[in-house]
């Protein structure tokens, strides 16, 4: 018998290896500036046109290579960073495995120029599919200059797989955070389509935030220091009040290397606990320095999961310089030892010992002021009053009636507003006595009587099927109604989202929005929907952005579902408050002829039905 197993061309086994080194425009990014900095380079310039498509360029004034390196480098396997076994465990630089340029010249066509800083003159070497078309000398400046054109040319299956422009933008953007934070001491720029981006000076770390993220970012920052004998944590948090809804900006460092940890980031919010809000998500650029040999980092294609030998130990020292540093800058909930807790005791008011205010009888006073005594007597002989409302709660407002038999006649586009009330039921209708009962429960869940037993509706998920059908109908007829703003409100947001806004805009000024950019990382808003409930605009725009890159990860989608669904999920949440009669019974008709009334947009359930038999089975009946 014939023997089947070959070897594989190296063409082919390069364009395997890309396959993991080289996912998209943003990984080339990411390899050609570790190479960058590994070289020692002081200024770093990324040029991109068509989001990485088309060209991606990196020029630096690092060490160069001799004719020779330039060749080797182009190799499977060929490092100048590692020698041994042993020294995967004591690994400083940010490239080790020599697999990144082999991988990209594998999908690509690259033209580089290099140059020792002792050569007079450089090398330029032309590579196209893993094949050398042409080396030659040439007049460079010192360091390496590298184009890779036209990425993923000879694999078009991959290439039909990147998502549009301003989606590879924003990753290539995220990419270039990423270094650029990590290593504040070197200078960076980066051009798009002939626009400048950023350009970073190099400097302190608290410098290169304010230069990235904006000057609003220089009255939050914290400075966070821990040293020990087995890691060393410094870099920076945002104060609690400036957490977002949004994960923002969070960035972790392990040796200039930076990591994603689902550990470490619990560290972080333990730490922030009780000083923010339940769902909310602080800031902060955090390096942690330790010995390469209690941590792995050849775990994982990309570099960014690593090992700690004590992940326990790095957890606990994380939070505690975290909440070292909040509780130097009195961040941290305090005790008031000055106020008087027992304010619901009538002897309280007597042992006040506060100097009664000066009486006024001018023409902005609207009676004489009391004595102080005689003021406390008043207050004491009503104190009953404060709690009026507890023990009379309002019947109208937990329960509502339901017959699912009938069908009212209420229009699918029509949202009950937040501000309505009903009218006081009359007791006596004999209609009303024949309906079933609805109740709400915590502002969260309906629960209604059906034939087959009891029916439990998530409020949230009923809302956000309601509102998808109705914003996925007003892009389709374009008939949303717009207030506009007395004052235009600006809003600034990571220059990574800015693109993916500007590209869904069509269809958000359908839904009645009306925005501009002002700048590379800012929005100028003019109107919002007439129906929207009060909004901060900065927080909507930033949950809208984050909701819409959540949503492009589906490629199902087209672009009005995707923008109908990010805004049915977006505003659902704001609809989580008291309803009255009328609204639970317009939700649950509105829920019941809407196209589908039995799961989301996102496929969960909407509601449950327990039967009888499930009832009576939980009492043991």
């Amino acid at each position: 018998m014939q023997d089947v197993i070959r070897l594989l061309p190296d063409a082919i086994a390069n364009q395997i290896a890309a396959g993991e080194v080289v996912q998209r425009p943003a990984s080339v990014v990411k390899e050609l500036l570790e190479n960058s900095i590994d070289a020692q380079a002081k200024n770093i310039q990324v040029i991109i046109r068509d989001a990485g498509r088309t060209l991606i360029q990196i020029i630096d004034d690092g060490g160069g290579m001799s004719e020779t390196d330039a060749r080797m480098s182009f190799e499977r396997h060929a490092t100048s960073k590692i020698r041994h076994a042993d020294d995967l465990f004591r690994i400083r630089t940010m490239g080790f495995r020599g697999e990144a340029l082999a991988s990209i010249a594998a999908v690509a066509q690259i033209e580089m120029r290099t140059r020792r800083l002792s050569d007079e003159i450089g090398i330029l070497l032309r590579m196209e599919g893993s094949e050398l078309k042409s080396q030659e000398s040439v007049a460079c400046l010192p360091g390496t200059n590298i184009l890779v054109k036209n990425l993923f040319f000879n694999v078009p299956a991959r290439r039909n797989f990147l998502k549009t422009n301003s989606v590879e933008m924003r990753h290539i953007l995220d990419e270039f955070q990423r270094v650029a934070l990590a290593h504040p001491e070197i200078s960076f720029s980066l051009y798009h389509n002939d626009t400048e981006v950023y350009n970073l000076y190099a400097g302190k770390l608290s410098r290169r935030i304010v230069d990235m993220f904006g000057k609003n970012y220089r009255e939050q920052l914290i400075q966070c220091q821990e040293e020990t004998p087995y890691v060393t944590v410094k870099g920076y948090v945002g104060k609690p009040d400036f957490a977002r809804k949004t994960r923002g900006e969070q960035f972790f460092f392990v040796n200039e290397r930076y990591v994603k940890h689902g550990y470490l980031h619990h560290a972080v919010l333990a730490a922030y606990e009780a000083t923010i809000s339940e769902g909310s998500h602080p800031f902060y650029v955090l390096m942690l320095d330790i010995d390469p040999s209690h941590i792995d980092i050849n775990i994982h294609p990309t570099k960014t999961e690593i090992k700690f030998d004590d992940e326990r130990s790095v957890y606990a020292l994380l939070m505690a310089a975290i909440r070292k540093a909040i509780s130097i800058n009195h961040l941290s909930n305090s005790i008031d030892f000055e106020s008087n807790v027992n304010f619901l005791s009538p002897m309280s008011s007597a042992r006040t010992t506060a100097p009664p205010k000066p009486q006024t009888t001018g023409w902005d006073s609207p009676s004489p002021a009391l004595p102080t005594a005689r003021r406390e007597e008043t207050n004491l002989s009503h104190w009953e009053k404060l709690f009026d409302g507890f023990q009379k709660p309002d019947p109208t407002s937990v329960q509502a009636t339901l017959d699912l038999g009938e069908k009212e006649d209420i229009p699918d586009n029509v949202v009950p507003t937040l501000g309505s009330r009903a009218n006081v039921m009359n007791a006596e209708d004999e209609d009303i006595k024949n309906r079933r009962l609805a109740v709400q429960i915590q502002n969260r869940y309906v629960v209604s009587a059906v034939k087959s037993g009891m029916m439990l509706i998530d409020q949230r998920a009923a809302y956000e099927r309601v509102l998808y059908d109705r914003y996925l109908k007003q892009l389709e007829n374009q008939t949303a109604a717009s207030q506009q703003l007395l004052f235009p409100a600006t809003v600034r947001l990571p220059q990574a989202d800015i693109p993916i806004i500007l590209e869904m805009r069509e269809e958000i000024t359908a839904l009645g929005f009306d925005f501009d950019a002002l700048g590379p990382d800012t929005l100028v808003v003019r109107s919002l929907p007439s129906d929207l409930p009060s909004e901060n605009i900065q927080q909507l725009f930033e949950e809208l952005t984050e909701q819409l890159n959540h949503s492009y990860a589906d490629l199902r989608l087209n672009r009005a579902e995707t923008t109908a669904r990010t805004l049915a999920r977006r505003f659902a949440f704001r609809y989580l408050v008291r309803l009255s009669s009328d609204e639970i019974e317009k939700l649950i008709n509105q829920l019941f002829i809407s196209s589908n009334p039995n799961y989301t947009p996102g496929g969960e359930p909407i509601f449950v039905i327990l039967s009888l038999d499930k009832i009576a089975h939980l009492f043991k009946n």
